[in-house]
């Protein structure tokens, strides 16, 4: 591949810039990629990244929305990679904003902490967009143990999904709801939700959670994962 122009740099260099214009260095951003810091480089050296631009356009959106926790992050990047092609010539299924409107197609993002004190609306999209599709939804939540009214593994409280929540060693759990396997949640129902929350999509699940007699009326949700998909039968 030829050298990249340094005065007109693709979009997979553009926006790396933009994270590295926000304290990251290259080696993180490799690391939140899931690549060698290498290929990073080659962003602007080689012109290269492509496949990498549908994950660095999240990236960017969820710092943007306040995202800090690298953890998260990696998974956002994760769940919107482009993959290469299988062996016969289709495209390999992935989790990411790209397909989500087809059958089959699905998309996740995920937030921490910091993101979640200012709304974690870089999910928000994950949310509208799937809501737009006619899909699905399922959500997974940490908070302190005794912030849940029910017991983990309560029927009341995520009954019906196998391991629907996660003890950890800080005092939080994690609990999931909805699943592919239940159903999940009607998407266009939570796209209101976020909307009627003007984009603040912690506050919509916090409010779903007491409203529903799953946690108590000071809920303080410490991460928050949303995915969405269409299903096959659509």
């Amino acid at each position: 591949m030829s050298p990249a122009d340094p005065q007109n740099p693709n979009e997979a260099a553009r926006l790396t810039q933009e994270l590295l214009d926000r304290g990251y260095t290259k080696r993180k951003v490799a690391r939140m990629l899931g690549r060698d810091a290498s290929l990073v480089s080659q962003f602007f050296t080689k012109g290269k990244g492509a496949s990498m631009v549908g994950a660095l356009r999240q990236l960017v959106r969820a710092v943007r929305g306040g995202e800090r926790d690298e953890e998260a992050l990696s998974a956002v990047a994760e769940a919107n990679t482009k993959r290469r092609t299988t062996k016969t010539g289709q495209r390999a299924r992935v989790r990411g904003k790209d397909t989500v409107g087809e059958a089959g197609g699905s998309m996740a993002g995920r937030a921490g902490r910091q993101a979640i004190k200012s709304g974690a609306s870089h999910l928000a999209p994950v949310v509208h967009e799937t809501g737009q599709a006619g899909g699905r939804l399922a959500f997974t939540v940490r908070m302190k143990a005794d912030q849940y009214v029910y017991s983990a593994g309560s029927e009341k409280d995520s009954g019906g999904i196998r391991r629907g929540f996660v003890p950890r060693a800080d005092g939080t759990e994690e609990r999931t709801y909805g699943s592919a396997s239940t159903g999940g949640f009607d998407a266009g129902e939570w796209s209101q939700r976020v909307a009627d929350h003007h984009g603040d999509v912690t506050e919509a699940m916090r409010e779903w959670l007491v409203e529903t007699g799953r946690a108590v009326a000071d809920a303080d949700i410490a991460y928050l994962e949303v995915r969405g998909w269409i299903p096959e039968e659509q």
